[in-house]
């Protein structure tokens, strides 16, 4: 009568090696798989369309949004997004061009704030979780120079 003990003393055979092998290859093979579709899927895309030409101009632009002389403060609640620029200590209202609200990470949760003037800041109502966030926002100036930034924001609960 054979038990459960004798059976477990079978050959370790080239066969047995190979399954293994390619089974153990196979298992590092779709994680890794699995985590670069995930990669790229949840990637936000890019910034600009051709970093060369956006490197041509990237010094006078720069130079012309420094001279601009703007402070810009940010302050983003779960409901509220509040954007106010100065200038020498006064307070500036620029032409918002362009502004999206979203996450570092995904570009599921972006959103373009619909920003209404009060008198001293631009106020947009928005829904953000707690976390971190990202607003990316082209203003014009009066003179027509464009003032472009990305402002990290952070959600508290």
């Amino acid at each position: 009568m054979t038990t459960g003990l004798m059976q477990a003393n079978r050959r370790l055979t080239g066969w047995h090696v190979l399954a293994i092998f390619v089974g153990g290859f196979s298992i590092i093979i779709a994680v890794n798989l699995a985590l670069a579709v995930n990669a790229v899927r949840t990637f936000p895309g890019k910034e600009t369309e051709s970093s060369y030409i956006a490197s041509q101009n990237f010094q006078a632009d720069r130079a012309a949004q420094e001279a601009l002389g703007w402070a810009v403060e940010t302050d983003l609640t779960p409901t509220d997004l509040r954007l106010a620029v100065q200038a020498e200590g006064r307070i500036v209202r620029p032409e918002i061009v362009s502004a999206t609200l979203g996450r570092a990470t995904t570009v599921a949760d972006d959103i373009a704030p619909a920003f209404a003037w009060d008198g001293t800041a631009w106020v947009a109502p928005v829904t953000a979780g707690p976390g971190n966030w990202n607003l990316r926002i082209e203003m014009r100036a009066a003179d027509g120079t464009l003032f472009r930034r990305r402002i990290p924001l952070r959600v508290t609960p």
